[in-house]
């Protein structure tokens, strides 16, 4: 593959009209299309339930990276836009065992994000959540889950994705299904020797991601994340304390990540244990601590950045360039 995305991305979008009528965004969407298609036919053949997720609630996910949620006045009562629908995947396992949504997102993102080419504030998440399962049964589905999308889309829609300048061996090692696996603590030693200063206790920041993206010909899994540096909903792993039973999914050649997924908490006073750890007051989610008092199941799950996952799929810099309304971080738009 000759070319991995910018660091900074492109410039910004040109005005909405231009925007929607240009051949780049026609060829994108063409590809969306089928992406969604494949996952679609992809999940409800391993016996998935789609469902439509909410938009607001009481509360939504705590977020990270310095992200918030927008407020809206529901009735006289402070409600949240979904940042992520990922505490309603775990209440609704108790009827629908396996289920997915494709879900739209509203995070607030720092202003500094918007020429990064990775951070739009609306955005769609593949949302999938299995009852029973381990985080290596999560990371299977998400493997064959791109695997599928990238096989059906180069067979679906060859030229279009010549039109942008993509070639059959760019898809080769996402189609192949191997993919590599390290732990967090191998990928920080990795940076550490490469000369970027990565914290052990935290997230790999964005620098130190695309560093081994680039590194890359293949998607590859980082398992193992530190306790702290992810949500409460992550499972800790009960023989080893302060690691996270969690996983991020990296796409190659600079395009950094797909997906993040865990195994979840479910059992309720170690929710709020850990809710309590991370500085979240319980209170605010009532809602969600009585489902976990009555029983939610353990599962685990993961979410699918769908324009990340287009922009990957059709070698473009930005997500802006595969979102057909972009809406980036500070910058008002229609």
């Amino acid at each position: 593959m000759d070319h991995a995305p910018q660091a900074a991305g492109p410039a910004l979008p040109p005005p909405l009209g231009e925007h929607l009528r240009s051949p780049q965004l026609r060829a994108a969407m063409l590809v969306q299309q089928e992406a969604l298609w494949a996952a679609r036919d992809f999940l409800r053949g391993a016996g998935f339930t789609e469902l439509l997720p909410p938009l607001v609630g009481p509360v939504t996910d705590p977020g990270g990276r310095g992200a918030k949620a927008l407020d809206v006045d529901y009735y006289g009562r402070p409600y949240k836009l979904m940042t992520s629908a990922i505490l309603y995947k775990q209440a609704s396992l108790r009827g629908f065992p396996k289920l997915f949504y494709i879900a739209p997102n509203v995070r607030v993102e720092p202003e500094e994000t918007a020429t990064t080419g990775r951070h739009l504030v609306e955005f769609h998440q593949i949302d999938v959540e299995i009852a029973g399962a381990s985080r290596e049964d999560a990371q299977e589905v998400a493997a064959g889950l791109l695997t599928h999308v990238a096989e059906h889309v180069w067979t679906a829609v060859p030229d279009v994705l010549a039109e942008l300048g993509r070639q059959e061996a760019d898809f080769a090692d996402v189609r192949s299904g191997k993919y590599d696996v390290c732990t967090h603590q191998e990928a920080v030693a990795r940076l550490l020797t490469a000369g970027h200063p990565q914290s052990p206790d935290s997230e790999i920041d964005w620098t130190g991601e695309r560093l081994l993206s680039l590194e890359s010909d293949r998607p590859f899994f980082i398992n193992d994340y530190p306790k702290g540096s992810r949500g409460f909903y992550d499972r800790e792993d009960p023989e080893r304390p302060g690691v996270l039973r969690n996983f991020d999914l990296i796409a190659p050649h600079g395009y950094g990540e797909l997906v993040s997924g865990s195994e979840r908490e479910s059992d309720y006073a170690t929710i709020v244990t850990r809710m309590r750890e991370s500085g979240e007051n319980p209170a605010k989610y009532a809602w969600y601590l009585k489902e976990a008092r009555e029983g939610i199941p353990a599962s685990a799950g993961f979410g699918m950045g769908l324009q990340r996952l287009v922009r990957f799929l059709t070698g473009l810099d930005a997500l802006w360039q595969v979102s057909a309304y972009p809406k980036l971080p500070g910058v008002v738009a229609p």
